[in-house]
């Protein structure tokens, strides 16, 4: 039996139709973690400072790319952190669009989605990112930042969307991925 690595994962549950997003880097942890495609495993990507961790859990929508190359990151908001390698159904509700600038001043967008896991009890009734706390999303734009300043880059957000733009994200983010692998089997350069 042949097994898909997590990034080939189907992007939607066939029944359900909610996201499933594959957890990198659980909650409160100041690891940082990424899962090498090429190697098969998840590998630590680096470390936040003293005082500094993940607000809530972190990882990627299977089976789409960013413009970044990587898979669509989500940021997942749940009761309790998961672990690395985790499958959390989820629920989108909404993306932070953003643009990233690099070391060497290239930029491109490095959108993050926002969802509630959910068997998350205490926000079933979530549906966009207007029903979370203003405070709340400011800090998780806030934290996205200063992770990227850390690291020598710029974050800056550029809107705000709710679950329809998200949506939208994930289809372009889909076909980006279909194309990276049509080249890929094909033999020639993604």
């Amino acid at each position: 039996m042949h097994i898909s690595p997590p990034t080939h994962l189907r992007t939607f549950d066939l029944q359900s139709g909610e996201l499933n997003v594959v957890i990198e880097t659980p909650k409160g942890s100041r690891n940082k973690f990424d899962y090498d495609e090429e190697q098969g495993v998840f590998k630590l990507g680096g470390v936040l400072p003293v005082g500094a961790s993940f607000p809530f859990d972190f990882g990627f929508a299977p089976s789409t790319l960013g413009e970044d190359g990587d898979p669509l990151d989500v940021l997942v908001l749940m009761d309790e952190p998961a672990f690395a390698g985790c499958l959390v159904p989820s629920r989108l509700l909404g993306a932070i669009e953003a643009e990233q600038t690099e070391r060497d001043g290239h930029s491109e967008r490095n959108d993050r989605l926002i969802a509630v896991a959910s068997n998350y009890r205490q926000h079933q009734n979530l549906s966009s990112l207007n029903d979370l706390n203003p405070t709340l999303m400011d800090e998780i734009e806030h934290f996205f930042a200063s992770y990227n300043l850390i690291k020598g880059k710029q974050f800056k957000t550029m809107a705000r969307s709710g679950p329809e733009r998200a949506l939208q994200l994930i289809d372009a983010g889909q076909l980006l991925f279909d194309k990276r692998n049509k080249r890929k089997s094909s033999g020639r350069k993604a």
